[in-house]
């Protein structure tokens, strides 16, 4: 009888230890890594086109290794026009969204773009319009699989990444132009915009995304547009004042305080913060991309270190897989621009030929 117990106490003592030896090797399996880019196959270059005009944006795609460019790459991948003043795009994961604003607040031709990297072909048409407006959005950012974009309208969209449905809105101030998160907060310009009037146009309005209500605005100036945030939590903010009696500045933000820290009265076009690195475009009195500390925000010289001419800088983006620096060119806004790749060093690569007013970039990467 002793035995009997004793070999069925060894029995379930050696099934006991099988079990947690087993538990133990799942807790040791480390997850799946997501795969990491080893390569640049191709740019993705979002041109604006000329002002106005229906289905004048475009994207056009480069490939890095047998030099083909193809203009109107959307298009023919999809046999449909991207659509009507492009004013973004912005990867997330294996996907891209462009940002289409449309024509105006009744024509039904706003919308989202949600397209695949690896294919340029349209995964969604997200639209931004319901039966008595059009929403006019203008910039996308993304935190935690969700994708928010501002619009003229004053409403910031809150997109689902995964289902790609608009899971909400809410009204945040006028006419809204750039956009930027950081400390899980949303910064959003609300800008002084001649065909959407609205007396919000000098803050930058303050959304908490874990509740999506709006907290506060920040007073920065007139005309605030294009804003971008630091990894240690500041924000810049181009601010353009009137183009007369009020002068146009560079104004630095904290996301501690949600409070103005400093302001430079310089005129500026554009703005990127990548990782560590700031640039700016100059205005018509020094209109070439400069690099600016994005400590400090002092304004550097300029960032090309060889002779190449840029005629009408237009946008920067960077290749954060190798520090590439990507400029585009409107070329005096004729309708052919150009994208210059440079070396981190400011020296030339390569360049190739793009629609009307090449703005951002996104690049479809090579994995193995």
């Amino acid at each position: 009888m002793i035995n009997k117990i004793n070999l069925r106490n060894l029995t379930v003592f050696s099934l006991t230890g099988f079990v947690l030896a087993m538990s133990s090797c799942k807790k040791d399996r480390l997850p799946a890594l997501d795969p990491r880019p080893v390569s640049t196959a191709g740019v993705y270059v979002l041109c604006e086109g000329p002002f106005g005009l229906a289905n004048n944006s475009s994207i056009a795609y480069y490939e890095i290794g047998t030099k083909k460019l193809t203009q109107n790459y959307f298009q023919l991948q999809n046999g449909i026009p991207l659509g009507t003043d492009a004013s973004d795009l912005k990867q997330y994961g294996s996907k891209m969204y462009c940002v289409i604003t449309g024509t105006k607040d009744t024509n039904k031709d706003s919308f989202v773009e949600v397209i695949d990297i690896a294919t340029g072909k349209s995964i969604k048409r997200i639209p931004f319009f319901d039966d008595s407006k059009d929403f006019m959005p203008r910039y996308v950012a993304f935190y935690k699989n969700k994708a928010y974009v501002s619009s003229y309208d004053g409403y910031i969209s809150k997109i689902d990444t995964a289902s790609l449905t608009i899971e909400s809105r809410i009204a945040v101030g006028g006419a809204l132009e750039g956009v930027a998160i950081v400390n899980g907060k949303l910064y959003v310009t609300n800008s002084d915009h001649v065909f959407y009037p609205n007396p919000n146009n000098s803050s930058v309005s303050v959304v908490d995304l874990n509740t999506f209500t709006k907290k506060l605005d920040i007073n920065v100036g007139l005309n605030p547009t294009k804003i971008a945030a630091t990894g240690n939590g500041d924000l810049f903010t181009i601010v353009k004042g009137n183009y007369a009696d009020i002068p146009a500045e560079f104004v630095k933000l904290s996301s501690v305080t949600d409070k103005k820290i400093s302001s430079d009265k310089v005129g500026l076009e554009y703005l990127n913060i990548t990782g560590t690195k700031g640039f700016v475009i100059g205005d018509y009195s020094d209109s070439n991309v400069k690099t600016f500390d994005i400590l400090s925000g002092t304004i550097n010289g300029n960032f090309v270190a060889d002779q190449t001419v840029i005629e009408t800088p237009y946008g920067v983006t960077i290749n954060t897989l190798n520090n590439d620096v990507y400029v585009g060119d409107a070329n005096g806004y004729t309708a052919t621009g150009k994208f210059f790749c440079f070396g981190a060093d400011g020296k030339l690569k390569f360049d190739f030929a793009t629609g009307a007013l090449p703005q951002c970039a996104v690049f479809n990467y090579n994995y193995k």
